[in-house]
């Protein structure tokens, strides 16, 4: 939380990031970049350009860029908020951090660079202290990683430790990643061959993610994805 009070002029353009990240849990996430490079001049600006609260936008920006397929700009972006987190001081500075991280995974997974991203989530694992949803995240992009390279048996026994640090988390911190462990949990089990596991699972996480953030959000959109392709190989 900010140690300072919002002056007027810094509340609408707070007011304007909180809805264009509504706007991409939503699914409209290219209304959501829109809406993030309107605001990022303002909050370079208002607060400055390594302000955590600008920081934070970026971080928001780089995940949209990613789920867009983006995932060149987005990898540079995340490389330079590690930065700019390093150079910062204060509480929200490794927040900022891990964020970049797990988006810089994501990126290099959608680059198909899967044993970087699965070094760096490996690292990223080993630095994590308290388990919290940034661990949630690094250990699903492991999986992700491990998919990504045939190593179906390795996913498999990551995304179970995921989903059982994720039933040990509190609501609001498992909601971000709804349908996540499903979906990598049917992927594994679909590349072990276990189709009609992997077909249960995949549907629980359409369920899930349309539930959660709609027809149109990435997730929701990979998951009926993964649906088709089980049921039209079935």
């Amino acid at each position: 939380m900010a140690s300072y009070r919002s002056r007027p002029h810094e509340e609408a353009p707070q007011a304007l990031s909180i809805a264009a990240a509504a706007t991409g849990a939503q699914g409209r996430h290219a209304e959501a970049l829109d809406a993030y490079d309107e605001l990022l001049p303002v909050f370079g600006r208002i607060f400055g350009t390594e302000h955590p609260q600008t920081l934070r936008l970026r971080s928001n920006r780089a995940q949209t860029l990613a789920v867009l397929s983006r995932h060149t700009e987005c990898e540079a972006e995340c490389a330079a908020l590690a930065q700019a987190a390093a150079r910062g001081r204060g509480p929200a500075m490794p927040l900022v951090a891990a964020a970049a991280q797990n988006g810089l995974i994501y990126a290099l997974n959608g680059q198909g660079r899967h044993p970087e991203a699965e070094a760096l989530a490996c690292e990223a694992l080993a630095a994590q202290r308290v388990p919290d949803r940034f661990t949630l995240a690094l250990r699903l992009g492991l999986a992700r990683s491990l998919n990504g390279q045939t190593r179906y048996e390795e996913a498999l026994a990551e995304v179970e430790r995921a989903d059982e640090l994720r039933r040990s988390l509190p609501e609001e911190q498992r909601r971000p990643e709804a349908g996540a462990v499903e979906l990598a949990m049917a992927t594994s089990l679909l590349g072990l061959g276990r189709g009609a596991e992997a077909r249960t699972r995949a549907e629980a996480a359409h369920d899930s993610c349309l539930a959660v953030f709609g027809p149109d959000h990435h997730r929701t959109v990979e998951a009926r994805a993964l649906l088709d392709r089980i049921i039209d190989g079935a």
